[in-house]
């Protein structure tokens, strides 16, 4: 569902817009005054397979095709204020050009052969060589465009050869490849080779595995809230794989150990969520995945998400500004205060006889 309009006071009614709309009809007109916020497209069929081309809702591949059509939509949205920006959607849909963008600006990420498009990966035998020549023996292969773990690969190789490739793809009798809610550990090199073979010509993106530290005896990293350029919201993700996704049996870990353990270098962890937002200043908020390397001294982003604030229940930071608040109520707070900001600096400049 794609809701957006509300009006710049807090109390106005809102008007929601569904995705499928926005597709059938090519778009859809705002008015000045309406502030137009994006939601995730969700898992509504129709809306899937508009933008995927498939009847299939749990088929990994056709990640490329979501893409292209995505943004044709988002573009398609005319007026009003936005509280994203398209050109910032083109980057975070895209894992080589987000971690480029990343790099560029100095946010410690885990090293990557494919960064910015330097590397094609059109299979198996290029994941291979590699992994190879950046001496890279734990890596994550990545959909360019997917989300939610969506054809994710935490793919191990030992001197001796073996390989295990950890995933929540599922492959079918038929060769198929669907998203599933079970992670499975594929061992034997011709499956893991159909997978990458069958996903490289969506994009593939590769990173180092960094180790993580650990939480109880599980992986942990977190997910961090940045609205308006503060970080707002964070929860501990753990797991017993490497994919830590709450819906591929991934828990919520406690925040207060998570701090402990981290000591003095809370506050840095936050700062690298912040400066990470920070290479998106025309979008309102994003969530980042910060990954704590073993230790508990070190923090590398593994992710910027467009839509990574839907957290249920979860409250925010006491010592941030929205304390108290939820991610979607922080929001509306954060809108309204950028959407008067915005129009106070418009009266100035018309005022000034400044052309707008």
């Amino acid at each position: 569902m794609f809701t957006n309009a509300a009006r710049a006071q807090v109390s106005a009614e809102i008007r929601v817009v569904e995705w499928r709309d926005v597709l059938r009809e090519g778009g859809c007109d705002f008015r000045d005054d309406e502030i137009v916020r994006l939601e995730s497209p969700g898992e509504n069929l129709e809306v899937d397979r508009l933008l995927r081309g498939s009847s299939e809702p749990t088929r990994v591949e056709g990640s490329a095709r979501w893409y292209a059509r995505f943004l044709d939509a988002a573009r398609s949205l005319r007026g009003g204020f936005r509280l994203d920006d398209t050109d910032d959607l083109a980057v975070l849909f895209d894992k080589r050009r987000c971690h480029a963008r990343l790099s560029r600006a100095g946010v410690p990420v885990p090293s990557s052969p494919t960064s910015g498009g330097r590397a094609s990966v059109r299979g198996w035998a290029e994941v291979r060589s590699l992994m190879r020549a950046a001496e890279m023996p734990r890596v994550f292969v990545k959909l360019a465009h997917g989300s939610s773990a969506s054809g994710v690969l935490a793919i191990e190789s030992t001197r001796d050869g073996r390989l295990r490739a950890t995933t929540s793809v599922e492959i079918t009798p038929e060769g198929h490849l669907h998203n599933s809610l079970r992670v499975r550990r594929y061992t034997a090199e011709r499956e893991i080779a159909h997978i990458v073979d069958r996903l490289a010509p969506d994009g593939l993106h590769m990173e180092r595995w960094i180790p993580k530290a650990s939480q109880g005896g599980r992986s942990a990293d977190l997910r961090v809230v940045v609205i308006g350029g503060r970080a707002t919201h964070a929860v501990v993700r753990t797991s017993r794989t490497p994919l830590t996704n709450l819906h591929l049996g991934g828990a919520r870990g406690d925040l207060a150990d998570f701090r402990a353990a981290v000591g003095e270098h809370w506050a840095t962890a936050l700062s690298i969520c912040e400066q990470a937002a920070a290479c998106f200043p025309a979008t309102l908020c994003v969530g980042v995945d910060l990954l704590p390397v073993v230790g508990w001294r070190r923090f590398m982003v593994a992710e910027v998400n467009a839509f990574g604030d839907l957290l249920p229940r979860l409250s925010g930071l006491p010592e941030g500004p929205a304390a108290g608040l939820d991610t979607y109520t922080a929001q509306v707070v954060a809108a309204t205060t950028r959407y008067h900001r915005a129009r106070q600096s418009d009266s100035r400049e018309t005022r000034q006889g400044v052309p707008l």
